[in-house]
């Protein structure tokens, strides 16, 4: 189990401009899909070691090594969520078993609907980014993302989409949905990273 934070008093934990919260609201764009387990996939495609595409139905995802990490959730509309203990499949096990290109700089994570969020690799590899099924032992519902959703604590809640059904490495940056629409291509809560204009 991964622990992302030490034991510090509650203020210490936030980011600038950031208040905690208990409830956690539901904030996305578009509706909420429809899950079919015979037709879902995870795709991990783009600029792999080996060339090709690696694809998980929904069977073999849930065989894949599991575990737990506690981290902190701070959404760009300003709330924070402390201590949420997220299950899931790490990124770093995704990143180990379909390597990146050494060339590969970013990926783009993509959603349904065509829903998109660019990281750095790093940031993907970091070794508390897990794409979460289940959070506090309960699986997520819909509205949260079921059956799949990315958290990054290190960043912003926007970089973490829901509903993900692929993962594309580049090799050069492209911009995902919010960060088209005037978001900060990195977005790091600890230097309030959240719109286009700061990233000069």
């Amino acid at each position: 189990m991964v622990g992302l934070h030490e034991a510090r008093p509650t203020d210490l934990r936030l980011p600038p401009g950031q208040r905690p919260q208990t409830a956690w609201p539901v904030l996305h764009y578009g509706p909420v899909p429809r899950f079919k387990p015979e037709r879902w996939n995870l795709q991990v495609y783009g600029a792999t070691l080996d060339g090709g595409n690696h694809t998980w139905d929904y069977a073999g995802f849930q065989e894949l090594a599991r575990t737990e990490v506690t981290a902190d959730l701070h959404c760009v509309t300003k709330f924070s969520l402390l201590d949420n203990v997220w299950g899931g499949v790490l990124a770093q096990t995704l990143l180990e078993l379909a390597p990146p290109a050494p060339e590969v700089t970013h990926a783009m994570v993509w959603a349904e609907y065509g829903y998109s969020a660019n990281l750095r690799i790093e940031d993907l590899r970091s070794p508390a980014s897990i794409l979460a099924t289940h959070r506090g032992g309960e699986q997520l519902t819909p509205e949260h993302g079921f059956p799949l959703r990315l958290v990054v604590p290190h960043l912003y809640a926007w970089k973490g989409p829901k509903w993900v059904r692929a993962i594309e490495y580049l090799t050069v940056e492209r911009r995902g949905f919010w960060e088209e629409r005037g978001y900060h291509t990195i977005g790091d809560p600890w230097r309030e990273q959240r719109y286009s204009y700061q990233e000069g």
